[in-house]
Formats: C-alpha cells, structure tokens, sequence
C-alpha cells in the first residue's frame, strides 16, 4: 500500500478523533478501564482498517510487535502491569464513546454518525472490509506494517 495514502488515511482517522473531542457532549474518562473487560461487559470495539492502523502504530510505539494473549477476557492493549491502555492517545472512536457512565454515558449515535461515515470512507480507500474486532483488526495491522 502506498506511504502516502497510509498517511493521509491515518490523518484522516487523528481528525476524526479531533472532532469528537470537540463535540458538545462533556465526556471525562478517568482511566476506570471497566469497559475494557470485554468479557464482563459483553462489549468489544470494532475498527475500521484506519482506526487498526492508528491503533497498531500507537502500540507499536510502545515497542511491542504483536499482541500479548489475554486469557481473562480484557482488551489485549491494556497494560496487565499498571491496567491502563497502551495506546490511550490513539484510541478507537468506539473506546472514545463508550458507555461507561463514569465517563458520561454513551454518546448517542446520531452526535456521531457524521465521523462514522468518514471513518467508513477511509476504510473504503483503504480496501477494508468493514469494522472488525479490535483483536483481529490491529492484528492484522500490525502484519501489515512489517
């Protein structure tokens, strides 16, 4: 794939983020990492190829290369030694606008659909197939950036 089209695909995902933060709906995580036992929740999130490819080049710049194996349920970018996420800065949109009511309650889908659909447009471009759990997405990802 071309650098140049990566590139802007991943810019394109950062400006999504960007503008979500900037929506009027107050959101405060506080690092509770409850929705990211997946297993508890029944919950995972699901990313298109540009969120995976923001998501692994945020993983790998914590110098890991593949994903550790979670056997307790737990999304596999949380730190088992301090129980944060690895890649809080780069974070899918649907770990941006979860459910926890710690942190303001799910963002209603219609505050969002608008960077839904340019998420959607940059999978397109990028030859994805559509959201895919986050595992298997920055997986293979992370086999494509080698």
């Amino acid at each position: 794939m071309q650098k140049s089209l990566l590139q802007s695909a991943m810019a394109e995902v950062r400006a999504v983020y960007a503008d979500l933060a900037k929506r009027p709906l107050e959101r405060n995580c506080v690092g509770r990492t409850e929705c990211c036992q997946f297993k508890l929740t029944g919950l995972t999130p699901y990313l298109t190829k540009g969120e995976a490819l923001v998501a692994a080049k945020g993983f790998r710049a914590t110098g890991r290369k593949e994903l550790p194996e979670r056997n307790d349920g737990a999304c596999p970018m949380l730190k088992p030694e301090t129980g944060k996420c690895m890649i809080y800065a780069d974070r899918p949109l649907g770990c941006r606008t979860h459910f926890c009511e710690a942190a303001g309650g799910e963002y209603p889908r219609k505050h969002v659909l608008d960077l839904i659909h340019r998420l959607e447009k940059v999978d397109q471009q990028l030859g994805g197939d559509g959201p895919r759990k986050i595992q298997a997405a920055v997986a293979e990802a992370l086999d494509e950036m080698r």
